[in-house]
């Protein structure tokens, strides 16, 4: 999984080094940071955290995900104490902020493509909790409280992308 990082994030720092001059270097490191972050949280959810789980039987796979919105947790839904869904919510938070600084390259349109945009990551995060469902093999479980706290997450670095594109001003790079 490591490795998957650092090669990852090798391979994306020589797409910003080449994006660079197109968009300038905020847009450039929030495209590829952005793209970089999508392949870090698919490493991290979709590799099994200890090794091979072995076989996991046709009659122990789950047919469904969890719909027990806010889990087994009893500190109640929404509140983040600690734990899977605080990190649920803190592995979306860069995604959300390096879209909207993306976005914010292209002003024009950032008002429509940051709500597509988080209807994209919300939609990858269906998207790996349905991989976790079918693999069952990689034993994860899919549940739909991840899905809420992705895309909690996602919004919040939506909020705080607003705050950098206004000190980065990611607009002012590149050619037009």
């Amino acid at each position: 999984m490591l490795a998957g990082v650092v090669l990852s994030g090798l391979v994306c720092a020589l797409l910003a080094r080449a994006l660079r001059r197109r968009l300038g270097l905020v847009a450039a490191l929030a495209v590829a940071g952005l793209l970089w972050s999508l392949v870090v949280i698919a490493l991290i959810t979709l590799i099994p955290a200890d090794g091979a789980p072995g076989v996991v039987s046709a009659e122990g796979r789950l047919e469904t995900c969890s719909w027990d919105i806010g889990g087994p947790a009893p500190d109640g839904f929404w509140i983040f104490s600690a734990g899977q869904r605080l990190l649920n919510v803190a592995v979306f938070v860069p995604p959300g902020a390096l879209l909207v600084v993306a976005a914010a390259r292209w002003r024009r349109t950032a008002l429509v493509s940051v709500p597509v945009g988080l209807a994209l990551l919300a939609a990858y995060s269906v998207g790996i909790e349905w991989t976790q469902l079918e693999l069952a093999r990689i034993d994860r479980a899919c549940d739909v409280t991840d899905i809420i706290d992705n895309v909690t997450g996602a919004a919040l670095g939506a909020a705080v992308g607003l705050v950098l594109a206004t000190l980065l001003r990611p607009w002012r790079g590149g050619r037009h």
